[in-house]
């Protein structure tokens, strides 16, 4: 007798790539768009309020929040708004290490579990050719730091270390970690 599926995780975004981890590790989910106005520069408040915006309709299932930085130097990154806003960034990232904090946010009615992760990425010298083909491709807009590491972004970077999930947009380690604490087997965890 195998056991019932596992009820939907209410994913508070409207994330591409936070779609396509959660269906490369198999746990079902269900979309729903946060009503959550961003307001300063803290990834975990973010996180926590987009779960929040969306926990009246969870009913018992749980709900994910998840919002990702770029911090370089003790700046903020986040989505550059235009081409020249991208070449900006990703020339202040150019040869140096930066970090990609994402705040995740995993609710339900009964509790809370906020937490970050933490991954570390080292940029290579980039040239001015390198800024113009890159920025031309448009891959950078609606990306924290104007880059995607996994499409063309990925020549951009000389060395990583941690979550690469954590950079493309979810904190895979931290997820799993958390399903795995609160829903043992449930999810495929634990």
């Amino acid at each position: 007798m195998s056991a019932p599926p596992a009820p939907p995780i209410l994913l508070a975004s409207t994330s591409p790539r936070r779609r396509e981890i959660l269906e490369q590790l198999g746990i079902p989910f269900e979309v729903v768009a946060p009503d959550y106005e961003e307001s300063e520069e803290d990834p975990v408040a973010h996180a926590l309020g987009k779960a929040r915006s969306v926990l009246a309709s969870a009913g018992e299932r749980p709900v994910l929040g998840c919002d990702t930085e770029v911090i370089c130097e003790g700046r903020v990154y986040g989505k550059a708004e235009s081409p020249e806003d991208a070449v900006v960034m990703l020339e202040r990232l150019s040869g140096k290490t930066h970090e990609v904090v994402s705040g995740l946010a995993l609710l339900t009615q009964a509790w809370e579990e906020v937490d970050q992760a933490v991954t570390r990425v080292t940029f290579r010298e980039l040239t001015a050719r390198d800024l113009a083909h890159y920025v031309a491709t448009g891959e950078w807009e609606g990306r924290a730091g104007a880059y995607a590491i996994q499409g063309l972004g990925a020549a951009l970077v000389e060395r990583i270390e941690g979550d690469y999930l954590n950079v493309v947009g979810l904190p895979v380690a931290l997820l799993v970690g958390l399903l795995a604490a609160r829903f043992p087997g449930v999810y495929g965890y634990g």
